[in-house]
């Protein structure tokens, strides 16, 4: 089985992330066709990007970024629960990303934003991010209004279409990440023969 992560987006006190990620977390494992499992990026305390080498080197030096990256390398795919705040999305989950490189890559993300404006321009501008971390983001996305889908712009209510979005975007992410894991595997191999033609030489 294929393993998604639902990645928080948000490390705010009183976020509505968290119960907008087990939303999804729950409507995703009633489908029963992959597992998913939630990555809350608060539970590994990242701060702001302090790894004295680029995340292309993969030479961690700090424990949080070792426990971050264990968790992120496990999965086949993603599905990012983002907020947006004043047209973007949260410093939080930008950071997240940038901490990470060869844990991500040749992997399928998907989105689901909320706002005022249904977190379309925080999507926009992390569609450019994962693009650069080559992972391969699907085109439906999840639009949430704090107008609609919540009470009180606070208690998450959802409606109905919503459940809709999220799965036909989960389709796609499953298509994509069942497809690219056969390349990761090839590059894997790859990179074994590599190291031990240099180790033999």
């Amino acid at each position: 089985m294929l393993k998604i992560a639902i990645i928080t987006g948000s490390t705010r006190p009183g976020r509505n992330n968290e119960q907008v990620a087990r939303w999804v977390l729950a409507q995703a494992q009633a489908r029963g066709d992959a597992e998913y499992s939630l990555l809350d990026i608060q539970d590994f305390h990242l701060p702001l990007l302090d790894e004295p080498l680029p995340a292309g080197y993969n030479q961690y030096q700090k424990e949080h970024t070792r426990a971050w990256s264990q968790a992120v390398a496990s999965f086949d795919g993603y599905i990012i629960v983002t907020p947006e705040y004043n047209h973007g999305p949260s410093a939080a989950i930008k950071n997240a990303l940038d901490y990470l490189a060869v844990e991500w890559a040749n992997k399928a993300v998907g989105f689901v934003g909320y706002g005022s404006a249904g977190g379309v321009r925080a999507v926009e501008q992390l569609r450019q991010v994962v693009g650069e971390l080559q992972l391969a983001d699907v085109r439906t996305q999840v639009q949430l209004s704090l107008f609609t889908d919540f009470e009180n712009f606070s208690a998450f209510k959802p409606q109905d279409m919503k459940g809709e979005d999220l799965n036909a975007m989960l389709d796609q992410l499953l298509a994509w990440a069942g497809a690219l894991k056969p390349l990761r595997a090839g590059a894997e191999t790859a990179d074994a023969s590599r190291a031990e033609a240099l180790q033999n030489a």
